[in-house]
């Protein structure tokens, strides 16, 4: 197991934690595939049901920065590519998936959130994501499905943090729950999954979510192959905006 990851599996249901805290769940290489080894295995053990939560005072920080400069443009691209298929993998999987953030969401992490099903978040949770700041499109039509282009606009834009209350009036969150309610609310959810075959709530999800597979991967491919991601980059974090 990856020690990044805390992955369990009981009945139906396969449940992931992020797991470092130490830098607030960012998403390193290592755990983006240590995530997508998980939702693809997942898709073939009978898995009706996926919770996403992460370890530690934050749900998730998004790509993890930390070594940018000493990767390659190459590897920074790819590692933007493996996020988007694990976003993929998430928002098109044939089972529920319940996602319980809290704590600040940067980035990749609120993409995280956007692409699951179910989406609880703590009171006081906020998101950002910054993605354009830096030339980079990840995650925009899932955002635009969600939350609508006039609101999806105004959040990339200005790269605007909204709190919980402004995430569940745009539909980004579907509730606000206090994190000792979460147990509860998790085996409702569990209950719910089984009411259908699983064949018919694949059905059901593949009729319900918009398939802009392609034009997503296209559009993050032409964002990060684009000459200076790495000064883009740095000129980001060195704003400190």
């Amino acid at each position: 197991m990856n020690d990044e990851l805390i992955r369990k599996h009981e009945g139906h249901v396969t449940h992931l934690t992020l797991n470092r805290p130490q830098k607030a769940n960012a998403l390193s290489a290592s755990l983006v595939e240590a995530l997508l080894n998980a939702v693809e295995y997942a898709y073939t053990d009978g898995t009706r049901l996926m919770i996403l939560d992460g370890a530690g005072a934050h749900f998730c920080a998004g790509f993890d920065f930390s070594d940018y400069e000493n990767s390659s443009e190459g590897d920074l691209a790819l590692r933007f590519i493996r996020i988007e298929t694990l976003l993929q993998e998430l928002h098109h999987a044939p089972f529920e998936t319940l996602v319980l953030a809290h704590g600040r969401n940067f980035g990749a992490g609120a993409d995280l959130v956007c692409c699951c099903g179910i989406r609880i978040a703590a009171p006081g949770t906020t998101f950002r994501m910054p993605g354009l700041r830096f030339s980079v499109v990840l995650g925009t039509r899932r955002l635009t499905h969600r939350v609508g282009a006039d609101n999806a606009r105004a959040v990339l834009g200005a790269s605007r943090t909204f709190d919980a209350d402004d995430a569940l009036r745009m539909h980004f969150i579907t509730r606000i729950a206090a994190q000792e309610e979460w147990p509860a609310l998790v085996a409702a959810t569990r209950a719910e999954c089984e009411f259908l075959a699983p064949g018919a709530a694949a059905a059901l999800r593949r009729q319900t979510v918009i398939d802009t597979r392609a034009e997503d991967m296209a559009a993050l491919a032409s964002s990060v192959s684009a000459p200076g991601l790495k000064e883009r980059v740095r000129r980001f974090r060195e704003s400190g905006k």
